[in-house]
């Protein structure tokens, strides 16, 4: 296997364009050209997991968590992060992370955990807005199939559980070819009219190049007039958290004894129980306090995530439970992820799963 081609596969799932802005998502160490012996997937990357895929003979080690968030002037073995990186170069191992881009998407970390709990009905709780964009053109009728074909192949055209979704209208174009032009109708130096379809569709901003490459391809024109539109719609595929529902209403108590034995926690940090059934359920790995209100919002019994401090439990107001089963917790399945992404494309691909438990807290 080339880096490379696993790198384009984590990406297409997961765009990087999708991550925050203070996050380090993408190949932290090593040559995208280079062979890859196999994968060793994981939450966090630890001088342990790098052992890990020395036994193993592998040469790369894709996380969710990447070693390097901040910028960094030495590389002297000072640090955890330092002596990480250090011994990962000194074995030729490549480091990849999957962070915050696939929180966000619609097949990420939160649809993990959703099926984990085993929720129905799910959908993200923030969906971003403007990152929809709308492309327009003119194609002659007699091309126009092919065009639109091309565009929806390139991934234009998706509205919620619909796709090859696009607007049309016929109408007359014009245009007069100048000097060292070979006009597809028409001849050159006279005024033409041509019988065109104005084609409309959406797309996603991580698809605009893939989708002009091939809206220019398949047009037959020498000189395709288009047009790019930024959208305000809100995208139901991208943002952060989810929510779902319970096939069968639980006990707050019950609840709390599934996430328990699902995540595998001996300790749940939660509001006051409510007293009532638990039936629409909010959730976001890792820290995810900054959608409370949302969860609220929702409707939500129960929101699930982890690092709540201590004064936004407060934020609960007796309108739902807050659940902080924990970070690492709720984001251990993410590796998951990885192995079924890999193993559906590759299925001869050496993958593994860590068995390092990178967790840093412990109960006593």
């Amino acid at each position: 296997m080339i880096l490379s081609d696993i790198i384009s596969i984590l990406e297409k799932h997961a765009p990087l364009n999708y991550q925050e802005s203070y996050d380090n998502s993408g190949l932290t160490v090593g040559d995208p050209a280079m062979e890859i012996s196999g994968a060793i997937l994981t939450l966090d990357v630890t001088e342990e997991v790098i052992t890990e895929a020395i036994d193993l003979n592998f040469n790369l080690i894709i996380s969710h968590h990447p070693v390097v968030f901040s910028g960094i002037k030495k590389i002297t073995g000072r640090n955890a992060t330092e002596k990480i990186l250090i011994k990962a170069i000194q074995n030729n191992i490549a480091l990849y992370a999957v962070h915050t881009n696939i929180d966000s998407v619609r097949y990420g970390v939160n649809s993990k955990i959703c099926e984990k709990i085993g929720l129905e009905n799910c959908s993200i709780l923030a969906p971003v807005s403007g990152e929809l964009l709308k492309l327009v053109t003119f194609v002659p009728s007699a091309q126009a199939d092919q065009v639109r074909m091309a565009m929806f192949e390139a991934g234009a055209g998706h509205i919620g559980n619909y796709d090859q979704c696009s607007y049309n209208i016929e109408g007359y174009g014009t245009f007069r070819g100048l000097e060292n032009t070979k006009p597809f109708a028409g001849k050159q130096g006279e005024l033409h009219f041509e019988k065109e379809v104005r084609i409309e569709t959406i797309f996603p901003k991580n698809l605009q190049n893939k989708i002009t490459e091939a809206l220019l391809k398949s047009h037959p024109y020498e000189e395709v007039a288009y047009d790019i539109y930024p959208l305000a719609n809100v995208f139901d595929q991208v943002g952060m958290g989810m929510k779902g529902d319970l096939t069968n209403p639980v006990d707050e108590t019950e609840f709390l004894k599934l996430l328990k034995s699902v995540f595998e926690t001996k300790v749940i940090r939660h509001t006051k129980l409510l007293g009532k059934k638990v039936n629409k359920v909010a959730v976001c790995g890792g820290s995810g306090s900054f959608l409370i209100n949302k969860a609220i919002a929702s409707g939500a019994d129960v929101f699930v995530t982890g690092d709540v401090k201590y004064h936004q439990f407060f934020e609960a107001e007796n309108k739902l439970v807050i659940a902080d089963i924990g970070h690492f917790e709720s984001e251990q399945f993410t590796k998951e992820i990885f192995y079924d992404l890999l193993k559906k494309n590759f299925p001869k691909f050496a993958i593994r799963l860590s068995e390092v438990n990178t967790n840093p807290i412990k109960y006593y």
